[in-house]
């Protein structure tokens, strides 16, 4: 599968294409510079993101995983750029534990783009499997101007 790696503030990032549409993303990764029109988009929207502030990424996306898991990264999607939801909350729209919904933010297949660092614990950040853990997770956040966060 054609893979794009870039780096970001927050360390390599690699995209990753299968068939027209963006299967994976991650931090870390090889030297993968294959060049198609959806990953030189995809690109564009992580460096933008970066560069000028918070975007909406606009992208063909195809989640290979469980119904349980395209749920909570559809969930995920949904919430708004600089807006934060709690596991709690997204586990009671999709009516399972909140326990459950943290171990699919944590196997989220695009995080960024599917912006599982947009869910935070009942009283804390939570975790976030990027390098640099909760520290990332922060970091974007804040970014993000995500309102109402004392960090």
């Amino acid at each position: 599968m054609p893979g794009l790696t870039l780096d970001t503030p927050t360390g390599r990032f690699t995209l990753i294409e299968d068939d027209g549409a963006l299967v994976r993303a991650r931090w870390g990764g090889d030297e993968s510079h294959d060049d198609t029109p959806l990953l030189a988009e995809a690109a564009r929207q992580v460096r933008a993101y970066f560069d000028g502030g918070p975007v909406a990424f606009d992208l063909p996306l195809r989640i290979k995983a469980s119904p349980a898991q395209i749920r909570a990264c559809a969930a995920m999607a949904a919430i708004p750029v600089g807006e934060t939801r709690s596991y709690g909350e997204l586990a009671r729209e999709l009516g399972i534990s909140a326990q459950a919904m943290g171990q699919l933010c944590g196997g989220n297949p695009v995080p960024l783009i599917v912006p599982c660092h947009r869910v935070l614990g009942a009283s804390g950040l939570g975790g976030f499997s990027a390098p640099g853990g909760v520290e990332t997770k922060v970091w974007l956040l804040r970014h993000e101007r995500a309102g109402g966060l004392l960090i």
